[in-house]
């Protein structure tokens, strides 16, 4: 009787962990410190992270829909994503924010294109254009027919002025519903390949997200990296739908795994 199961669990241990949903956050391009009462810790957009400037509860709305969650604190290659379904890129570090930045370099951007044109999900989450590292981000938008644009959209001084940072879906792909959405100081999009524009500023005339196929992957890129906690958590005006939108994209970037 111990041989058929000694077979079953070798069969087991054959079968890839691509099999597994699992989300990776990078924090090798986005490495922000600060100091506390103990020394210097990590932080902004990182799934442990439950202040305002965490992405905890995203982190859980992808734990609802069967994901397991990483992060990634090396540069990007398609053998440390081969278990990733989902490789997420926030905020690339400034000067300004880290003294010695990690920025994306020609051979990153090869290796994780390979890597979404075999089935996998890139999310490229920018910032306006004084708090985000452009020139190496778009040295990895550009293989996919993307640009971020070096300017500021949906500029908002302060709460008391929550209209000025409203964003609009303007295509069903991955917001079925009408939805308002909150982004705050945000950077445009250019398409230079096949692209489609999924929000809009509310004038119409800036992409702030868009969509691009590759090979049998998929890249979603936006102005901003707006579903951190302080935008998702119930502070905003009940008019604003960042929490809805949050899942509505959770549901379509597990739509978009081919791998």
């Amino acid at each position: 009787m111990k041989k058929p199961v000694l077979i079953l669990l070798s069969f087991f241990a054959l079968v890839p962990a691509t099999f597994a949903q699992t989300v990776t956050l990078d924090t090798y391009f986005n490495h922000e410190t600060h100091r506390t009462k103990t020394g210097t810790e990590r932080f902004h957009y990182l799934w442990t992270d439950t202040n305002d400037s965490g992405f905890s509860i995203w982190g859980d709305i992808f734990k609802d829909r069967g994901f397991s969650l990483d992060t990634l604190g090396s540069a990007p290659t398609v053998a440390n994503l081969q278990n990733s379904s989902v490789y997420i890129i926030v905020d690339p570090d400034t000067k300004k924010e880290t003294a010695n930045p990690n920025y994306i370099q020609e051979q990153d951007a090869v290796q994780v294109a390979q890597w979404v044109k075999t089935g996998g999900v890139l999310v490229l989450m920018a910032n306006d254009s004084a708090n985000v590292e452009l020139a190496h981000f778009n040295i990895l938008a550009g293989k996919f027919g993307l640009h971020f644009n070096n300017d500021l959209k949906n500029h908002v001084i302060d709460d008391k002025h929550f209209a000025d940072g409203i964003a609009l879906p303007v295509d069903k792909t991955i917001f079925w519903s009408p939805l308002k959405i909150f982004m705050k100081d945000v950077c445009s999009i250019s398409a230079t390949g096949p692209a489609i524009a999924l929000i809009k500023s509310a004038d119409g005339k800036a992409n702030i997200a868009m969509a691009a196929k590759y090979g049998e992957g998929m890249v979603f890129a936006v102005g901003d990296p707006w579903l951190y906690n302080e935008y998702v958590d119930g502070r905003l005006p009940d008019e604003y739908a960042n929490d809805v939108a949050a899942k509505a994209l959770t549901i379509w970037v597990k739509k978009q795994i081919k791998r």
